[in-house]
């Protein structure tokens, strides 16, 4: 018997009580459930966000009065998804879950090319997969078939000649309002949009593939439903198997999606009248420096915009600013380098409660601290030259000064002066920079040519002179946070 994803438990889950550790889309508003519980961080952001369009399609908040006054009710849920179970089947005859409308013929891939970072088909036949070995998954149980299934299609990278990306590109950002009260219902409504249900229909497998062959074949927002921001298919995949999935059938040219904005990943633009473009995350951990356009907005002109994602501008509007604490933002996603993933961000940041004034310095020195740190980069190219040895040393910079940011976020949640603690970051940074730079630079100094001495020996100048806000670089970090340059020797004489 197939697999149904709305009438049969499949979604692992931790909990606080002794029920059911296997539970069904309606359980989650069940008191005691609190998070899925994967073996792999990718398919749990991922079932989030399936949770997320499941009520998004059968029960969404009509209003932002609507989502207050509703309380987790697991009957009610059960009733409203029922209707949506024809579409929900992973095997069978008839339309299968985020799958081709009609069956594919060819040969069937190993299962593990629903995973993000398995081993692609050229690296396999150059014998590369070094770090993540072929065939890891040669057999799947249908429940982890179907999210690694949902992840792909969610997430999906470049793949090769006509197999699409996601609609927010390889990869994208995942950002969630997490309200911190430890109940699954709770994350999964607090980023829930506002909208009307809707049925089985306006699910894509449940007619005929759209496919992409052609020009002018693009998917746009008016001609879907919204709901298909959950339930894309930028890939065309049937499922081979009947007790367990022992293979995949792919062929190129699903959907090619244009013009969409998720409403769980922030945007941004580079230049005015340009495109909004889906954030990704970089590689390594996410820091302070990552917050613009991902945990506050960056208000500015339109040439150099970045916006969070609406469910945390939704999650602002409906809650009263008592009722705020505790809550923090969940960011996830794969880094990737085109068809290459290299690292999955799983990282949980505060969602913050800060007035105008904060939340401008706080922005101020995030934006001073590119500044600075760009400034460091300039003077180290005479050490160490160019290259990832460089980079190196800028992220340095920032890891070194992330425990003065937390401090300087908590002076201004604490209500201190948004000026002295502009100030202290500022002495902050330069501490970091300068130690930086001269672990690098001193050693052996003495032993350099004259004209090399004399370079690095002006090159740390010029950084301290960033610093005092007397060139342009310097100046503009210091009007962001609103203080003014250090007197030149002969002005404080």
């Amino acid at each position: 018997m197939s697999l149904n994803l709305v009438n049969d438990p499949w979604i692992p889950v931790s909990r606080s009580d002794g029920g059911p550790r296997i539970i069904r889309p309606d359980q989650i508003a069940e008191p005691g459930v609190i998070f899925p519980d994967w073996p792999r961080a990718d398919l749990n952001i991922a079932c989030l966000e399936l949770l997320i369009g499941l009520v998004f399609l059968a029960d969404p908040p009509a209003n932002a009065q609507d989502w207050r006054i509703r309380k987790p009710d697991a009957q009610r849920l059960r009733e409203r998804l029922a209707p949506l179970a024809p579409a929900f089947s992973l095997m069978g005859d008839g339309p299968c879950f985020l799958q081709d409308f009609d069956p594919l013929e060819g040969e069937p891939n190993p299962p593990d090319m629903l995973f993000i970072d398995s081993a692609g088909g050229n690296t396999a036949r150059n014998n590369a997969d070094l770090m993540v070995r072929r065939n890891r998954y040669p057999v799947l149980e249908p429940a982890l078939a179907a999210m690694a299934l949902y992840t792909l299609q969610a997430h999906a990278p470049s793949g090769g000649a006509g197999n699409r990306t996601s609609m927010r590109g390889g990869g994208p950002m995942v950002t969630l309002v997490d309200p911190g009260r430890g109940d699954l219902w709770d994350l999964v409504w607090a980023n829930v949009p506002d909208g009307r249900p809707a049925g089985p229909e306006v699910l894509p497998w449940m007619r005929p593939t759209r496919t992409s062959e052609g020009k002018g074949s693009e998917v746009y927002p008016d001609a879907a439903h919204l709901a298909e921001a959950f339930f894309g298919m930028p890939r065309r995949l049937r499922l081979v198997g009947e007790e367990a999935i022992c293979g995949v059938i792919q062929k190129p040219y699903g959907a090619n999606y244009a013009g969409w904005q998720h409403p769980l990943t922030p945007y941004y633009r580079q230049k005015a009248g340009a495109e909004l473009l889906p954030l990704h995350p970089r590689a390594g951990a996410f820091g302070y420096r990552n917050w613009l356009g991902v945990v506050m907005e960056m208000p500015g002109d339109e040439g150099d915009l970045r916006r969070r994602a609406q469910c945390l501008d939704s999650y602002e509007r409906r809650v009263l600013p008592r009722d705020r604490a505790g809550a923090s933002i969940i960011v996830a996603g794969w880094a990737m380098d085109n068809m290459k993933p290299r690292d999955f961000t799983w990282s949980r940041q505060p969602f913050l409660p800060l007035g105008n004034q904060a939340g401008l310095t706080l922005i101020a020195m995030i934006q001073s601290a590119e500044s600075f740190g760009l400034a460091l980069r300039g003077a180290l190219k005479v050490v160490v030259g160019e290259g990832s040895a460089l980079e190196a040393l800028r992220e340095e910079f920032f890891t070194a000064t992330q425990v003065g940011f937390e401090a300087g976020l908590g002076e201004l949640l604490a209500g201190a002066p948004p000026a002295d603690t502009a100030a202290r970051w500022l002495r902050g940074m330069e501490r970091a920079a300068l130690t930086i730079f001269d672990r690098q630079a001193l050693p052996g100094l003495d032993q350099q040519r004259p004209g090399a001495m004399e370079e690095i020996i002006r090159s740390r100048e010029g950084l301290r002179a960033t610093f005092a806000g007397w060139n342009k670089l310097g100046r503009d970090a210091y009007q962001k946070l609103d203080l003014e340059p250090r007197p030149r020797r002969k002005e404080a004489a």
